[in-house]
């Protein structure tokens, strides 16, 4: 069967005084039907214009250079508007990072809710305003009623997050992405949201590319996961192998980075140095100058392509970790020691 979503050499970059932002450099992976995908990497990394570019959304100053996006049968890079219009809502939906910048400002939450039920059904606005209450509803809001009449600004960052979600989830998608959907939300509001998307792919049997940089979540949620660095996807794998065999440098650095409540005695490795200047990306691997595993081929060769090591997980890097592994992801983030090797 193939994927829900496949995306394959996609290549993005942005206009800007300074040069072109190479964001996405040969971007590939896909998303099985009722799986849930997590993205993650560090801010900067690429994660949030590619799923601006399956919406369609991107800025004026951005530019498709190469590559593929297909969902289903359809060619989304060569849709038109209108194709575009009649999937985003309905088949896709988007939960934007800025929950509060995403609404619009000067118009009440019911409206914008109904906006979406209407464009995309033919019920009436009755109905609509019925299913956009049941739906505020579901989200945590005890009184959907009086939210519907509220706007954006009178409302909290995590209340605006929850409407973010229900204009996203009211037309139960088959296709949900969801940009760092618990950021700057209390423990308590982040477990609700999770569990609605959880119900989304349980109840509807529907996909979620999950973007985060919190890899709490992902332990939680994901069935895969993908881990960009500076435009380039270096890691991908189930979400089980990669908690215990991490490959990639990158990818360890970033779970040795991570606090431990069964082991708060250990010692936090924080990952050195900074990102590459998006406009002047090296040829060679954009994480060598941060690598611990940098050897001399590493340097006189181009950047690695992504290569299976075993079934389902790939890497690129030229000198990947060994590792000794832990028991489960889910029993905690525990710390791995890669090999001299």
């Amino acid at each position: 069967m193939a994927p829900l979503l496949n995306i394959d050499d996609l290549t993005v970059g942005f206009g800007t005084p300074a040069g072109r932002v190479k964001a996405l450099n040969n971007v590939s992976l896909s998303l099985e039907e009722g799986e849930v995908y997590c993205l993650v990497g560090e801010s900067g990394s690429g994660k949030s214009t590619l799923a601006l570019s399956v919406m369609g959304l991107l800025p004026q100053n951005a530019e498709v250079f190469d590559g593929r996006i297909t969902y289903k049968d359809i060619d989304l890079l060569r849709s038109g508007q209108r194709q575009m219009r009649d999937l985003r809502g309905s088949e896709i939906s988007l939960v934007f990072q800025d929950a509060q910048s995403a609404l619009n400002p000067i118009e009440a939450i019911g409206p914008q809710l109904e906006e979406v039920i209407l464009e995309h059904t033919d019920t009436s606005l009755r109905t609509a305003n019925q299913m956009a209450q049941e739906m505020l509803f579901q989200m945590g809001m005890a009184d959907p009623k009086r939210i519907m009449g509220q706007f954006p600004f009178a409302l909290s960052g995590g209340m605006c997050q929850r409407v973010m979600m229900a204009m996203a989830l009211v037309l139960r998608p088959k296709l949900l992405i969801a940009d760092e959907p618990t950021s700057g939300l209390d423990v308590t509001l982040q477990a609700e949201i999770l569990q609605r998307i959880r119900e989304l792919v349980k109840e509807q049997n529907a996909s979620v590319l999950l973007i985060t940089h919190d890899l709490g979540v992902v332990a939680a949620m994901a069935n895969k996961v993908g881990v960009i660095y500076a435009g380039n996807v270096v890691e991908d794998a189930d979400v089980v192998p990669l908690f215990k065999r991490p490959r990639h440098p990158y990818t360890w650095s970033l779970l040795q980075s991570l606090p431990r409540i069964d082991d708060p005695g250990r010692r936090i490795e924080p990952l050195p140095g900074n990102p590459p200047d998006m406009i002047s990306l090296p040829e060679e691997c954009s994480f060598l100058p941060r690598c611990f595993k940098a050897q001399n081929h590493c340097r006189d060769n181009p950047k690695p392509s992504l290569v299976q090591i075993e079934a389902g997980h790939t890497v690129a890097c030229y000198n990947p970790c060994l590792l000794y592994t832990s028991p489960s992801p889910r029993d905690g983030l525990l710390s791995r020691m890669p090999s001299s090797a």
